[in-house]
This record gives structure tokens, C-alpha cells and sequence, in this order.
């Protein structure tokens, strides 16, 4: 396994909030109190508000993503975005969120065919990954993390540094207020690195791996003290400035940490 650590990023997914109005403020004061942070920013708002944030954002260093792509780059899909229609927009896709999965019922299949689809138009992908509480419960957690990943990755032809990023999100952790412990975060993320070297050998070194499911101001300093984490995607606390901000600021703290031992 590499000892490389990689660049943090903490990553806030706005889902489905906000009016358009309301998401400039949010961009306008995320830029004026993050621009220039010591860790790597990106927000992800709604569809509609890519191209208003995209100008409030430009000449920033915050990054921008949109929540989700479609397999093709065009053609008769009511309702789907393509990776070709972002790919002059946004700088990363997410793919493979436990709500598109599970709420709308996308499969593995489904996934790696996106993640191919957006790679190709030059997106980084943060793909999503985790186990429903029955998975954890049965002890099948690591066995659902090995098919999701072997599943997306195994149909990309190469890697390179800045490509991809993983983003661990125990399904029962989001939106519920329950947090996996730091021990049961950092456990998994291993088990991801060692995946990821397998399965993408050497760039494998690069690729960031996130926590998310509940990630507050409270406890992103004990997640982001685990060795194997990497950042946060952060969804409820990413719509408010100060609580956000509070998780980019111990994500800064634990990076000057780890960059003195």
C-alpha cells in the first residue's frame, strides 16, 4: 500500500436545495471566506445553478461538480444531462450516490457505464461507495465496497493523477444524523486504498478518499485525523456558510498535522 497521502478536498453537495437565487448567495459567500483555502473546495449545486455559480466562481479556487451525468453524450433521454453538456462548465461529476442508487434504483452497470462516459469528456469523477445498515449488519460491508468498486473501475482503460476521487458513504449514515465512529470510517477507507492499489496500481497513490454520511463542524476533526481520510462530502452542514466553512477549517488543521510528523 502507498504511503503517498493525497490532496484533501472537501466536497458540498447541495442536493436537491436551494432556488437559483439562493445558491448564488450561498456560492458568492463560500468564494468570499474559502478562496485561496489550504485544502481543495468544490461545490455541487443543482442543475440548474451550474452556470450562475460557474460565474460566481471564476478566478476562485473552489471547484465546481454537478451532482450526476448520464451514460450518453446525447440522443432521446428526457431529463438527463450529459457529460458532454458539462464538460464546459464543471470541473467534476459525482456518480454513484447511495440516493441514485438506492432511491433511484441505478445500478453497477449503470454507474461504470457514466463514469466512463464523463472520464472521456475530461471530468473528475468522485465516486460514491457504501454499505445499507443490513449490509453492515449481515458483515458484508467489505464484500459491497469490492463489487461497487471492481464494477466502475474495471471498464476504464487508464488512470491518471486527478482523475478520480472516492467518496465512502455508509447509506445509513446519511441524512440520519448517525456518523460512522472514526475506527469504522478509517477501517473501510483502508480497505479502499488496498483496493485501489489493486485495481489501479501505482496513480492509485493519488486519488483522495473522502467521508461522507452526517460529516458536521462537531466531528470533522476526529474523521479528518484518520489517516486514511482524506476530506469529507459533506451534504446538510455544505448549505450553511459557517458550518461548512468550520469542516474546511479542520480539514486545514489536520492537513498542517499530518504534513509536520
Amino acid at each position: 500500500m502507498s504511503s503517498r497521502r493525497p490532496t484533501r478536498l472537501v466536497a458540498g453537495n447541495w442536493k436537491m436545495n436551494t432556488s437559483v437565487a439562493d445558491g448564488l448567495d450561498l456560492a458568492r459567500a463560500l468564494r468570499a471566506g474559502l478562496d485561496g483555502s489550504g485544502v481543495e473546495v468544490e461545490v455541487l449545486p443543482p442543475f440548474t445553478h451550474l452556470v450562475g455559480v460557474r460565474d460566481v466562481l471564476r478566478g476562485s479556487s473552489l471547484r465546481l461538480g454537478a451532482q450526476n451525468c448520464y451514460a450518453e453524450d446525447k440522443g432521446a433521454f428526457t431529463g438527463e444531462i450529459s457529460p458532454l453538456m458539462l464538460a464546459d462548465i464543471c470541473d467534476d461529476v459525482l456518480l454513484g450516490h447511495s440516493e441514485r442508487r438506492h432511491v433511484l434504483g441505478e445500478s453497477d452497470e449503470l454507474i461504470a457505464r457514466k463514469l466512463v462516459a464523463a472520464r472521456r469528456h475530461g471530468l473528475r469523477v468522485i465516486l460514491a461507495v457504501g454499505e445499507t445498515e443490513s449490509e453492515r449488519l449481515e458483515d458484508t460491508t467489505m464484500a459491497v465496497i469490492d463489487r461497487q468498486l471492481r464494477s466502475a473501475l474495471e471498464k476504464l482503460d487508464e488512470v491518471s493523477d486527478g482523475e478520480l476521487v472516492l467518496a465512502y458513504e455508509p447509506v445509513w449514515a446519511i441524512g440520519t444524523g448517525r456518523t460512522a465512529t472514526p475506527a469504522q470510517a478509517e477501517e473501510v477507507c483502508v480497505h479502499i486504498v488496498t483496493r485501489l492499489d489493486q485495481l489501479l496500481g501505482e496513480v492509485a497513490s493519488s486519488v483522495p478518499v473522502l467521508y461522507g454520511g452526517s460529516v458536521t463542524a462537531d466531528n470533522a476533526a476526529e474523521l479528518f485525523g484518520q489517516p486514511h481520510i482524506h476530506g469529507a462530502l459533506v451534504g446538510g452542514a455544505s448549505l450553511k456558510v459557517d458550518a461548512f466553512t468550520a469542516i474546511v477549517r479542520a480539514a486545514e488543521v489536520a492537513t498542517a498535522a499530518a504534513e509536520q510528523r
